[in-house]
């Protein structure tokens, strides 16, 4: 062959080459169109708050909406246990930011007062500690300082200076990048001098005692990331926001409980022609086999093998479960097996409902029982794995704010310890009942003489429960924990990577657990798919 011959047939099999690559991804473009074209459904996983919040965001945005949900009841972690009498907030009892559930009404023009009442709570917290001393923190700010103040000479203006560096937190972490999409390593790489100026790569634990020195007040103002799944001693100190996100909305109570207020929004979501099925188990996300380089959403498929196409599927539901049940043969690009178990999970939640004959109006709404040594117990707890034997336990009691939460002259209670998740392999038949009766012993001992002796009903749920019933990794009480390498762009993103139109709200994805954070997350997903 001659070389003109030569150089003709290389030029010919460049322009074959570039006339394939137009033709494929003009197909695509085409396909992607034809699939936008049709109806707009989304599929909603999860009925926590969360997904609840997803669906009212997607249907305001004109979309048809399908919320399934695996239970008998919505709510998720929010669900209500009902014994002897009895109904107890089994999820979240601590309500901040009320605005975010105003909003949700407001997409339909609608008031949320005229659906539910929020109560405001009185002290906010007693942080009772193992002396038998306690700090009331409340929306008094000159009460807390004086109270700081008892504890350690210059520990009120080193709380002051706490808040100030919590407000920075807030105006950043929360104002300018809760509601913000963390999909792009972009977003990411323009927010990290931001966070580092304001050192966000120390721990909760580290940013509390550089400005406080009496070990009660480090102990009662690095708790809160407790309450999100994570170790103040290793938590990314961006949670120190939290102070600031309390002393701007207050804290709160749903009249009638938190299962009141899975109601209410399930009432405006029938009103706005969301379509609710529970005992709707999803067993597989299904995608289009087509000529698509990247997997495209068709639907779901349910254990009873009945299909429901989609366009977009929102999972509210653990995404290392997600990742590693429920795709079938379609495989994450990022999230593989080995990197999903070696994340950092939260702890284990081991909690007591139990309802009393007669009321203890000591008790305040919400108490932090102090164990002895604070800073062991989360060594035990996170790092060891292991049970500590003092303790420190979370009491609620919604009586103290709304009486109509237990039958007359009754107190409602639930009682939560942090233990360690499943990956210890504790065997919880057995140490459930055995931890119940400490808790209970505890209890007694110090905030309710005669305990045992008012006791009408008791239950409780161990980390199986959340593992078995919430399909949470490990049985973790808040999915992945919040470190400074697990946050932002390093968490679950809210955009499944490399699978076009898969979403992820809740406590793994972006910004993290906590009711603000899932809520919040639902706002991220608008954007994403208003964008998209």
């Amino acid at each position: 062959m001659s070389v003109g011959a030569a150089k003709k047939v290389i030029f010919e099999l460049k322009i074959a080459l570039v006339l394939t690559y137009v033709f494929y991804n003009t197909v695509e473009l085409e396909s992607k169109q034809n699939l936008m074209q049709q109806e707009v459904h989304s599929i909603v996983i999860g009925a926590g708050f969360g997904g609840i919040a997803s669906c009212l965001r997607l249907r305001a945005l004109g979309h048809r909406v399908t919320l399934l949900e695996r239970g008998a009841s919505l709510g998720g972690r929010a669900r209500v246990v009902e014994q002897d009498g009895f109904a107890f907030d089994a999820g979240p009892t601590v309500l901040t930011a009320p605005e975010l559930f105003s909003e949700l009404f407001a997409l339909f023009a609608k008031k949320r007062e005229d659906y539910i009442t929020f109560l405001p709570v009185a002290p906010w917290y007693r942080m009772q500690f193992n002396d038998g001393r306690y700090l009331d923190y409340g929306a008094d700010l000159d009460d807390t300082v004086r109270q700081a103040e008892t504890f350690a000479k210059g520990d009120g203006a080193g709380y002051l200076k706490l808040l100030a560096h919590a407000e920075a937190l807030y105006k950043i972490g929360y104002e300018q990048l809760a509601d913000v999409s963390f999909d792009s390593l972009t977003t990411l790489l323009k927010a990290t001098p931001q966070m580092l100026k304001l050192r966000c790569d120390r721990s909760v634990a580290q940013l509390v005692n550089k400005h406080l020195k009496s070990p009660e007040m480090r102990q009662a103002f690095s708790v809160h990331p407790l309450l999100v799944g994570g170790n103040p001693l290793k938590t990314t100190s961006i949670y120190c926001l939290i102070h600031s996100l309390e002393r701007r909305g207050g804290v709160w109570f749903a009249q009638g409980g938190t299962g009141a207020l899975v109601a209410a929004m399930a009432k405006l979501m029938a009103e706005e022609g969301v379509e609710i099925r529970l005992n709707a188990d999803v067993k597989q996300i299904l995608f289009h086999d087509d000529r698509l380089k990247t997997p495209v959403i068709r639907g779901v498929r349910l254990g009873s093998n009945e299909v429901i196409e989609a366009t977009n599927v929102v999972c509210n539901v653990d995404p290392p479960f997600v990742y590693q049940n429920m795709l079938g043969d379609v495989v994450s690009p990022r999230w593989h097996t080995k990197r999903v178990k070696n994340m950092h999970y939260s702890m284990g939640l081991f909690v007591v409902f139990f309802g009393t004959r007669g009321r203890y109006d000591d008790v305040k709404h919400h108490t932090i029982l102090f164990g002895g040594q604070f800073e062991r117990e989360l060594t035990a707890v996170f790092d060891k794995h292991q049970l500590e034997p003092n303790f420190s336990l979370y009491l609620h009691r919604p009586t103290a704010t709304d009486t109509a939460m237990a039958p007359a002259d009754c107190d409602a209670f639930y009682a939560l310890v942090a233990v360690p998740n499943c990956a210890s392999n504790i065997d919880w038949n057995a140490e459930g009942p055995a931890l119940r009766e400490r808790v209970f012993d505890r209890l007694e001992a110090t905030l309710m003489p005669g305990l045992r002796s008012r006791l009408v009903t008791a239950s409780h749920h161990t980390p199986n429960y959340f593992r078995d019933e919430l399909n949470t990794f490990n049985g973790s009480g808040f999915s992945i924990a919040p470190e400074f390498t697990q946050s932002a762009w390093f968490r679950f993103h809210n955009k499944a990577e490399g699978l076009e139109n898969l979403y992820f709200v809740g406590a793994g994805t972006h910004p993290g657990a906590g009711v603000p954070g899932v809520i919040n997350s639902a706002k991220v997903l608008e954007r994403l798919v208003r964008d998209q």
